[in-house]
């Protein structure tokens, strides 16, 4: 049951066997290896008629939940309400798993079309009083009932998703939640489809060759395979990250710098048709008006109750903490960078935002003679992706066996068979490279999600999706250092979706409190500076040779270079969106979000005009992080923590990784994250302990 149409987090399960309609492959039993989505015949124009046939069916299946006249029980209530969307879940969260990773006009302006309806379906359930009142009645007996700690969970969740779904709600606040809710869902598709039209319509075509100085050999070569593809000749460098980042580490030109960085920072604040500045003010003052119809002081207020941190006070002292310690420390890396540009490199005025990247590499590469050009060649995209595979057949005695059997949507997918033994796991889906048709940045979804209802055992299909440098006609994907972190981060995510042991959907994979999601996903990173798990496959590409043990130092060296001005990077983020969200009063006309934004960062480097992060930041307006943002930072408080223990223990302990697993990793949201984090660490969480290891130090 898709609640709210959270992002990449949406449950999807099997699709029932009892559809007439054999015309419409998303209305049939699919007849494929695991009951993989069949794409290769699924049509765009599929998707109403599906969604529309199975909201109806929904609907009839909760209406006959509602004239029960049996007491309410699990079966009866809450499994038969788990059974009654399950089809209509697996369609939806097709329709926007594809919006997201391989989209066009057409399929964007369906989802436009469907949110809202999805929405308004999801409403109506979470206001139903006569359902709501069986929810109440195993909530209010749960004292006396000999539920398991996931059927007590469950039952809680279900409790307060139709409290705080409006179900107490008079008549004409029902109808003014709802409002707001379809409106919601309609202008998070539209803001999400113009960050993806912004970055799309931009490009820089460069025919000079002097124009390419600074650049690595493999930056150069992608620029040119993008031209070649759009039929141009020269260069052409584009918004999408592989191309962004590199171009901002190392082009020598400042003033083409200058034009990348201004065209990435005003996505979505041009003044043109994709602009989201309005989109902003809408959906916060939509928000807002949410939260106040349910009793809320603000929509943080409202996200928050069901959060570990529970409220936005502890949110804001999580927060300043962070500040205390990271600020003079990201002002001492500031004066670093720029001492280092003005000494070294004869930069005789103050460093501006399409300066940092560039200057800090080369002082990182005086400083710990380290950069990723230096170590792309030993982390080819294939190596990697089976150094990650053999590190979980080593924790969890996992294989990965690709399957082409299994349809994909796009010729760059992969599809992988997770076996633990004899035994499915699950299927993985990996797709790596960035098009036109795909959103920027790297993200886990689901397909379908894990779930044992009835015995019936489903096996989750999971997606890894990432925008890695793709491959040209002279060199294979060469991944830099920063990229080897973000597939072990998505694949942390992959394995707490392909691990899950639990009955019930609701609480499966990685449907767990929104900062707890985040933190198996950044434990897996520290794998990354071990030097027994880089040299089980970071080789060279061209001579096999393995990763010097010197590069390997260099690289733990170089592990808290600039983690101050990155960690107040994190911090300010958090506070720009908890800022929004905490709005007790709709944002003024004329609002700009540049100015908002800028009013609630501290920031060390000089304004730019039209440069800002809110008219593109997807997270919280067109996902599921809204009041939210700061859980990466609380998360990253918890994998400090945890991976202390593989580390003092081994880091391919299989004691620790079944541990970590069985306590962990296997029990998705099936009990509260403190029980499962004190089962695994045997106490409570050591605020201190991502401090330490970032080298940070709160200051008095």
């Amino acid at each position: 049951m898709n609640f709210g149409m959270m992002k990449n987090t949406d449950r999807a399960t099997e699709t029932p066997t009892h559809y007439t309609e054999k015309s419409n492959p998303l209305l049939e039993q699919w007849n494929t290896p695991f009951g993989t989505p069949p794409f290769e015949t699924i049509e765009h124009q599929h998707f109403r008629p599906a969604l529309d046939q199975l909201m109806a069916e929904a609907r009839e299946a909760i209406e006959a939940i509602d004239r029960q006249t049996a007491a309410p029980t699990l079966a009866n209530t809450i499994v038969a309400l788990e059974e009654a969307t399950m089809a209509l879940d697996n369609v939806s969260d097709l329709l926007f798993n594809l919006v997201e990773c391989h989209s066009n006009d057409e399929l964007q302006n369906l989802a436009m079309e469907m949110a809202p309806q999805l929405t308004r379906f999801s409403n109506e359930l979470t206001m139903n009083e006569a359902l709501f009142a069986r929810v109440k009645a195993l909530y209010d007996s749960r004292e006396e009932q000999d539920y398991s700690p996931e059927e007590l969970t469950v039952v809680e969740k279900y409790y307060h998703l139709f409290e705080r779904g409006g179900v107490a709600l008079d008549a004409q606040a029902k109808r003014r939640y709802c409002q707001a809710a379809e409106q919601l869902a309609r202008l998070g598709e539209e803001f999400n489809r113009n960050v993806l039209a912004d970055n799309n319509e931009w490009v820089l075509h460069l025919t000079d060759e002097e124009q390419l100085s600074g650049l690595p050999r493999m930056v150069v070569a992608a620029a040119e395979e993008e031209a070649h593809e759009r039929g141009l000749e020269g260069w052409v460098f584009t918004l999408a990250y592989p191309s962004y980042g590199p171009f901002m580490t190392y082009a020598d030109s400042r003033e083409l710098r200058e034009k990348m960085w201004r065209a990435y920072n005003s996505r979505g604040n041009r003044g043109n048709a994709n602009d989201n500045n309005a989109i902003i003010q809408q959906m916060t003052t939509l928000r807002l008006q949410q939260a106040q119809l349910l009793g809320y002081d603000d929509y943080a207020h409202l996200k928050l109750v069901v959060t570990m941190a529970q409220d936005k006070h502890h949110v804001y002292d999580l927060l300043e903490r962070l500040t205390r310690a990271a600020l003079p420390a990201a002002k001492r890396d500031l004066e670093a960078v720029q001492r280092y540009a003005t000494e070294h490199c004869g930069l005789n005025e103050t460093l501006q935002r399409w300066d940092f990247a560039y200057y800090s590499e080369k002082l990182k590469q005086e400083t710990y003679a380290l950069d990723d050009e230096l170590l792309r060649p030993y982390f080819p995209l294939e190596q990697v992706r089976q150094g990650i595979f053999g590190l979980y057949n080593t924790l969890y005695g996992l294989t990965f066996v690709e399957n082409k059997k299994i349809s994909v949507y796009h010729r760059d997918v992969r599809a992988y068979e997770v076996r633990d033994g004899e035994r499915l796991m699950g299927v993985l889906y990996l797709d790596m490279f960035p098009r036109a048709s795909k959103r920027s940045g790297a993200w886990m979804t689901t397909f379908r999600t894990q779930s044992n209802l009835n015995g019936r055992g489903i096996r989750p299909l999971v997606q890894v999706v990432c925008n890695f440098t793709k491959p040209t006609r002279e060199l294979p994907s060469l991944l830099a250092f920063s990229e080897v972190e973000t597939f072990m981060h998505e694949m942390g995510h992959a394995i707490h979706g392909l691990l899950s042991e639990v009955h019930y959907p609701l609480v499966s994979c990685t449907h767990v409190c929104r900062d707890f999601v985040e933190m198996p996903s950044q434990v897996m990173e520290n794998w990354c500076y071990e030097e027994t798990f880089l040299h089980r496959f970071a080789r060279h590409y061209a001579t096999g040779e393995a990763i010097p043990m010197e590069y390997i130092d260099r690289i733990r060296a170089a592990k808290n270079y600039l983690a101050g001005y990155l960690c107040l990077r994190q911090v300010n983020l958090g506070r720009t969106d908890m800022a929004y969200h905490t709005l007790q009063a709709p944002l003024a006309e004329g609002f700009r979000a540049e100015d908002f934004e800028r009013s609630q960062m501290t920031e060390l480097l000089p304004a730019v005009e039209g440069g800002n992060t809110s008219t593109a930041f997807t997270h919280i307006f067109a996902g599921g992080y809204a009041a939210g943002y700061y859980g990466y930072k609380w998360a990253e408080v918890l994998d400090a923590d945890i991976f202390s223990k593989f580390h003092s223990e081994g880091i391919f302990n299989k004691a620790t990784a079944a541990l970590f697993r069985h306590e962990v990793l296997s029990r998705g949201g099936s009990e509260h994250p403190t029980i499962l984090f004190r089962r695994f660490m045997g106490r409570e969480p050591d605020p201190e302990a991502l401090l330490r290891r970032c080298g940070l130090k709160v200051e008095a």
